[in-house]
């Protein structure tokens, strides 16, 4: 009989700890995409097109070591525009925490881009990307985006992540 009872208790909080609290579930928003073009509108991102860049690296500034690569991902569009898609992977610092429920992290990623000058020579160029995540009990997102201490993007509600940066 205590075996039974024992039994049943144990369904029984087995149950309740699985039952689903929907406002306990965090909304995660941190995947955006980077689009580069000339002032002409030329796609630079494209390497097959004269005058884009042939190479494209990304380093977390805030690393634990001074070379921490970071993954990204060089997808196309259906119209062939090419951007860069970059998901997570550089290290967040807080920038300021107003309460325990609203918080601001940032992370700073070095972008090195080559284009060939000649045949024979490439220039690179290392631009600064800095990402702002804002950060509460029921939402993560991307806030603001700033390229080379320009501010890009500012996250506004429903609306997809995507920074175009003119060259």
């Amino acid at each position: 009989m205590k075996n039974v009872v024992f039994g049943i208790l144990v369904i029984f909080f087995a149950l309740l700890s699985c039952r689903s609290d929907e406002d306990s579930l965090q909304k995660i928003d941190q995947l955006f995409n980077l689009y580069m073009k000339n002032s002409a509108g030329q796609d630079l991102l494209n390497s097959k097109k004269s005058g884009s860049y042939t190479a494209i690296s990304m380093n977390d500034v805030n690393g634990t070591t001074d070379v921490a690569p970071v993954t990204f991902s060089l997808k196309m569009t259906t119209d062939s525009i090419y951007y860069i898609e970059y998901l997570a992977g550089a290290k967040r610092i807080t920038l300021d925490s107003i309460s325990p429920e609203d918080r601001t992290y940032q992370s700073i990623i070095d972008v090195t881009l080559t284009r060939p000058l000649t045949d024979t020579t490439n220039v690179q160029v290392t631009d600064r990307l800095k990402i702002q995540y804002h950060w509460t009990p029921s939402l993560f997102e991307v806030s603001k985006v700033y390229y080379n201490d320009q501010l890009q993007f500012t996250k506004e509600p429903n609306v997809p992540n995507v920074v175009t940066i003119v060259k």
